[in-house]
């Protein structure tokens, strides 16, 4: 068995948080980085290009399913068009906060993420469960699980989103991975680390 986890922005410490939260899930999960790509997916163009580089991985490599560990989903439609066994964080995420809580929220890493992430939602019919997404001050992948600046902010945007009526909180970026732990024990309540929400679901398809 194997799960091949793209990282799809070129930060080898996001990656090296992946592998972490990954491995208690055992050893399967075969995770990389792409290293043409920008260290934070953070535009369209960034989203559109990522998405055409993880789709010529998939195709040239062997594995039982991809999971494409960026909360824009790059390249997840790509995937699946081609007949490849694809999971995206984001829809993975999501659908885990909703089997979690009536009503979820995101963090996301910069408020110009929030129009993406909406039409996403949009297109996966959720949006009536969403009580609000909250943008951090635009702030990289890999400070989201690193720094204690950034830790503070994350902290401030969950008790946000906990008034807004969010019974589950869904971290919108990869690079949150090292901190959903202690956010979850802060925050009072469900913390969805959407990389481990994609390997839960990869790794039933992989088993059924």
């Amino acid at each position: 068995m194997s799960i091949l986890v793209i990282n799809p922005n070129s930060s080898q410490g996001v990656t090296d948080g992946l592998v972490a939260a990954l491995a208690p899930y055992g050893p399967q999960f075969d995770c990389i980085t792409v290293p043409e790509s920008p260290a934070t997916i953070a535009t369209n163009e960034d989203v559109a290009r990522a998405g055409l580089r993880v789709l010529e991985i998939a195709r040239n490599r062997q594995a039982d399913a991809i999971i494409t560990a960026c909360f824009s989903d790059p390249g997840l439609d790509l995937m699946r068009s081609e007949g490849i066994r694809a999971f995206g964080i984001q829809e993975c995420g999501i659908l885990t906060a909703i089997a979690r809580a009536d009503r979820f929220g995101i963090i996301a890493l910069s408020p110009k993420s929030i129009p993406r992430h909406m039409a996403r939602m949009r297109q996966m019919g959720v949006i009536g469960r969403l009580a609000g997404e909250v943008g951090l001050s635009g702030v990289s992948a890999l400070d989201a699980g690193t720094s204690d600046a950034v830790l503070a902010e994350t902290l401030e945007a969950g008790a946000r989103l906990v008034d807004m009526g969010a019974g589950a909180i869904v971290l919108g970026c990869a690079g949150f991975a090292p901190r959903r732990r202690l956010l979850e024990d802060r925050l009072g309540v469900p913390v969805i680390d959407p990389v481990q929400a994609a390997a839960v679901m990869a790794l039933g398809a992989v088993v059924a």
